[in-house]
């Protein structure tokens, strides 16, 4: 059964991981609550992802450009371009998220589930999270 890592207002849920897939993708259902957002946006330069909507809609900053993802709708995210996400709406919207080639796994969800557990998360460790697992915070734009 795939299991789920509650990030407070979104959820992931892995159905394939690197370990699984001898490195091939990562793939994840991912379901955003009203509001939320990424923590802090980012890129990578060592996988691409690409996010199907599911349902609802979530809005992607790609590049300094937002884009609204329905059911049905797909965002190609290349590595080294800067991105972020947020649900607007009022309901939960929710989507599939392959990263190809899988080098992130469901342990780095797991640590930052921990880190914003926190009562007031600690954004030096979470930086420092990011890193190790090879996401470059973006600087504010």
């Amino acid at each position: 059964m795939p299991e789920t890592i509650n990030l407070g207002s979104l959820q992931l849920k892995f159905l394939q991981s690197k370990d699984d897939t001898a490195g091939s993708l990562d793939m994840f259902e991912m379901t955003l609550q009203p509001n939320a957002r990424m923590p802090i946006p980012h890129y990578h330069d060592r996988w691409d992802e690409t996010i199907y909507g599911l349902a609802g809609t979530s809005t992607w900053r790609i590049d300094g450009k937002d884009i609204d993802l329905g059911p049905g709708e797909t965002i190609f995210i290349q590595r080294g371009v800067v991105h972020g996400f947020t649900n607007r709406s009022t309901g939960p919207a929710s989507c599939l998220c392959v990263l190809s080639p899988g080098v992130l796994g469901p342990q780095y969800f797991k640590d930052m589930a921990g880190l914003l557990s926190a009562a007031t998360p600690d954004a030096a460790r979470m930086k420092e999270t990011m890193l190790r697992y090879g996401l470059i915070p973006a600087p504010p734009s």
